[in-house]
């Protein structure tokens, strides 16, 4: 019987024995928690899906244009007061008129008063130069002749003016023909026949510039140095005369030569026209119209004339 019992006893030891020893495994061993990012092991996480596609955002309609002001010419500071200006302001003139300034005193310095001086022209940029003819004048015209019908705005210093360039008349007076033609804009309006400076007189060549306008007037050599006693003096009535340059050179009516115009040269240096001619001429030309002189045996127009610029 009591054999019996150790027995039992022993295996509920034994039995005991096995649970303790596997809690005591359990206590040694205990789990293992997943370490945190980012020291653990990668870890595959889901793609995303794909962003849908935004709509196209409408094209944005373009803005107008803002027209740019223009831009006045940076001038420098003047070294004159206000200067009397030629042509004056509104009056019409010819595509070969030069712009002439006269200054109440002398300009010491020429460079300071040139950069206080701009000239522009509702035709856009047109290049030109200075011309000084004393220290109290100086001009200034464009390198070709004025585009037709432009107004020019002349500035210097605190003086603004603006004058008009009307239509492009231009003469032409060709003394291998001994005819003028005119013409307006480029289309010819008349040509006449001609009769120059004779031998000794000779009519220099150049392009001149319209002047003054005379219905009539006394032609006298004593005006340049030979008395009206002289062998060639004379002092002579003429009708509708038009001056083309301060030397005395015109072209007016000489009735008296007209069997010689287009012939051969008789004048003192003018161009002698029929009084129809001249008539129409004086009528239709305006001051700052070019009248080109050639074929001559006369020279060359002196530029500092007074109205032979163009040979400057």
């Amino acid at each position: 019987m009591g054999v019996r019992r150790t027995s039992g006893s022993m295996m509920r030891a034994a039995v005991g024995a096995v649970v303790v020893t596997a809690g005591l495994v359990a206590a040694a061993a205990p789990a293992a928690a997943a370490p945190l990012w980012p020291g653990g092991p990668d870890i595959s996480l889901p793609g995303l899906p794909p962003a849908p596609e935004l709509p196209a955002l409408p094209a944005l309609p373009s803005l107008p244009t803002v027209p740019q002001l223009p831009v006045e010419p940076q001038r420098g500071p003047a070294n004159f007061a206000t200067p009397a200006v030629n042509p004056s302001a509104g009056e019409v003139v010819g595509i070969a008129q030069p712009v002439i300034l006269r200054f109440s005193a002398p300009i010491a310095d020429r460079a300071v008063a040139e950069r206080a001086i701009d000239v522009t022209t509702s035709a856009g940029d047109v290049p030109g130069r200075f011309f000084w003819f004393s220290d109290r004048q100086v001009r200034w015209r464009p390198d070709a002749f004025w585009p037709a019908n432009t107004d020019v705005t002349v500035r210097a210093g605190d003086l603004t003016s603006t004058f008009t360039v009307g239509d492009a008349i231009v003469t032409t007076a060709d003394d291998a023909t001994k005819t003028i033609t005119v013409t307006r804009n480029g289309a010819v309006v008349r040509t006449m026949p001609t009769s120059m400076g004779k031998p000794g007189h000779e009519t220099p060549n150049g392009t001149y510039v319209i002047g003054e306008r005379y219905r009539d007037m006394y032609m006298d050599s004593s005006t340049y140095g030979v008395p009206v006693d002289a062998p060639e003096g004379y002092r002579t009535y003429v009708e509708y005369a038009t001056r083309m340059s301060n030397s005395g050179i015109f072209v007016h009516a000489a009735p008296w030569s007209v069997g010689s115009q287009g012939v051969e040269n008789v004048s003192h240096g003018c161009l002698n026209v029929s009084t129809e001619d001249a008539k129409w001429f004086y009528e239709t030309v305006q001051k700052g119209d070019p009248v080109v002189v050639q074929n001559t045996a006369g020279g060359v127009l002196s530029g500092y004339d007074g109205l032979g610029d163009w040979q400057l």
